[in-house]
């Protein structure tokens, strides 16, 4: 073995082996569509073999995910391997698929060409009014913008697709678009600052903060009761929420902040049960949904509370049974490989329990309490 064999092997390129979205400006994805279009028609017009060439995507399912460990941190994101799926035109469960690939490519270049962005709520529209055969819902459009995400491997925001928002940030963190005034997220009221789809403008925030700590939480509800109470006076932090599941510029925010505020913990609050586990690792991992670009959103996130530990605080009638929704997400973690062991632990507690607690059930001890219990658990660094 030479070398640069032994140098490939190592655990430091290791990464060589996972498949990633790349960022590229517009006329290099016109040029992969392009290229893609002539390889499908110089098939297809060959006078000896002539044939409808199948699409090679990297595959998206779990089995074909990886986890990435980070070498200096203590870090882990999730990847996709080099193991491909097809669409095809000649095999019936997959040819409508095949379709909606070169239609949604098709798309993709006539906005990259206009210079526009648009949301995949937009795309929906435009696509049922020119090809209603082929999508009647905003799930077929999700997955083919996936499925060109894996043909062309470049992420969907280089397509000219724009993420949708519902994220909001609040406290200790001075933001500023450029050419723009300085925005105080202190001062913006308990709804805080809405967070904006477009990953370009997201990607150029100035950001400034004197805070210690960057709270992650589950519910708007419970963003806005602890921005009503400046929580973040008495400590001295960040809220940020995706208003449960979390899309994808909430999370390229907070990744983004990750970068730039390396020393700040990043802690979160949600609901001990099986859909808030879920957000918190989505946030932490990233997603296998997310195909080739679900490393670009994750970050260390801690694991505050709910946990077993804080269950003594809430009172026996606040409990809710576990719904079978719960249960299938349960499962779905817990044959997970990236799941670290103590998150396993609680995860199966939950279970043998039955039953699920929210963050709202801490208010038997005041509306205020929410703030001393999260002072608490910082002091005693009671977070996993």
């Amino acid at each position: 073995m030479g070398d640069n064999d032994i140098c490939k092997s190592s655990i430091f390129f290791s990464d060589q082996l996972l498949c990633h979205a790349d960022i590229l400006p517009p006329s290099q994805v016109r040029a992969r569509i392009e290229v893609a279009v002539l390889n499908f028609l110089k098939i297809l017009n060959s006078p000896t073999t002539p044939a409808i060439s199948d699409l090679p995507l990297i595959s998206r399912n779990s089995k074909n995910s990886r986890v990435s460990q980070g070498l200096l941190t203590d870090g882990s994101w999730i990847f996709l391997s080099h193991s491909f799926c097809i669409r095809s035109l000649t095999r019936e469960n997959t040819s409508k698929s095949f379709i909606r690939v070169w239609k949604v490519m098709e798309m993709c270049y006539q906005i990259l060409v206009q210079e526009k962005k648009v949301t995949q709520r937009e795309l929906f529209y435009k696509l049922l009014c020119d090809s209603s055969d082929y999508f009647s819902s905003q799930l077929q459009v999700n997955r083919t913008v996936q499925d060109v995400v894996a043909l062309l491997r470049c992420s969907r925001y280089s397509l000219g697709i724009m993420a949708s928002s519902r994220g909001a940030v609040s406290g200790r963190l001075l933001l500023q678009e450029p050419s723009r005034e300085v925005v105080d997220c202190s001062t913006c009221g308990s709804s805080g600052y809405a967070i904006t789809g477009d990953l370009d403008l997201l990607e150029n925030l100035l950001m400034k903060t004197d805070a210690r700590y960057i709270f992650v939480v589950e519910k708007h509800a419970i963003f806005q009761r602890l921005t009503e109470d400046r929580v973040f006076n008495q400590i001295p932090c960040i809220f940020i929420t995706a208003k449960g599941y979390p899309d994808i510029a909430t999370r390229f925010l907070l990744h983004r902040m990750s970068r730039i505020f390396p020393d700040l913990p990043i802690l979160g609050l949600v609901d001990w049960n099986p859909a808030g586990l879920a957000i918190l690792c989505t946030f932490k991992y990233g997603s296998t949904g997310m195909g080739l670009e679900a490393y670009r959103y994750a970050c260390n996130v801690k694991w505050l509370g709910l946990r077993k530990d804080d269950l003594e605080l809430i009172p026996e009638q606040s409990y809710i049974p576990l719904k079978p929704r719960d249960l299938q997400i349960a499962k779905s973690l817990i044959s997970s490989d990236i799941l670290q062991d103590n998150y396993k632990e609680e995860l199966a507690i939950m279970v043998q329990s039955g039953r699920r607690a929210e963050i709202e059930a801490l208010y038997i001890h005041g509306y205020e309490f929410l703030g001393r219990f999260l002072a608490k658990k910082i002091v005693q660094a009671h977070y996993i």
